[in-house]
């Protein structure tokens, strides 16, 4: 017999399952995957201050941020769980899900860095109700976000420094880099090793 763990399964099934206590799971091709868990501070902190902002500056609109407790259905069946998402759709207190995704956010690790850069970046972009998918950069003060052009195209423009504002109209809002990276040093290449700035 198939440990349940293992069982290939629907999103009713997975959303149903109760997994490890405190694990939190990804549907992938039918199997749960462990998400991504202990994050660095700086991971950690990137999330805080983007939700943070996001909060703030959608209350009153018929949008919401979410964290990762909060899924996101992908077209193929995959369920993922963003960093941040902002839902635009119905929200009932009762669901697992976005019902209408507007904006994605994932902060990039080494270990999900290829998968959000490929395969998660391009299940994204199958979703008709999305506008926005940003991955935030770790270990420097950058950005990218891709965005829905008029007739479905997606583009790309990047965000270096702290300087760069991302608009964010289709939610009727924006997001500072000086937002997204407040309390956050780096190192400054220009000041040898123990140089921040």
């Amino acid at each position: 017999m198939v440990p349940p763990a293992l069982k290939r399964m629907s999103p009713e099934e997975f959303y149903r399952w109760p997994g490890e206590e405190g694990v939190r799971y990804e549907l992938v091709d039918g199997f749960p995957v462990k998400a991504m868990t202990g994050a660095s501070r700086r991971h950690d902190r990137i999330v805080v201050n983007v939700l943070t902002s996001l909060t703030s500056k959608l209350r009153g609109s018929p949008c919401r941020p979410s964290t990762d407790d909060i899924a996101v259905a992908a077209m193929n069946g995959n369920i993922r769980r963003p960093d941040v998402s902002v839902d635009c759709g119905e929200m009932p207190d009762t669901a697992y899900e976005a019902t209408s995704p507007r904006l994605v956010v994932e902060v990039l690790s080494p270990s999900t860095r290829q998968t959000d850069l490929v395969r998660k970046l391009e299940e994204y972009k199958a979703l008709p109700s999305l506008a926005y998918i940003l991955l935030v950069e770790p270990d420097l003060p950058r950005a990218l976000l891709w965005w829905r052009a008029p007739g479905s195209a997606w583009e790309i423009v990047q965000f270096d420094g702290y300087d760069g504002v991302i608009d964010l109209g289709a939610i009727g809002t924006e997001l500072a880099m000086s937002e997204v990276y407040e309390d956050i040093a780096f190192p400054d290449p220009l000041a040898g090793e123990g140089g921040l700035r």
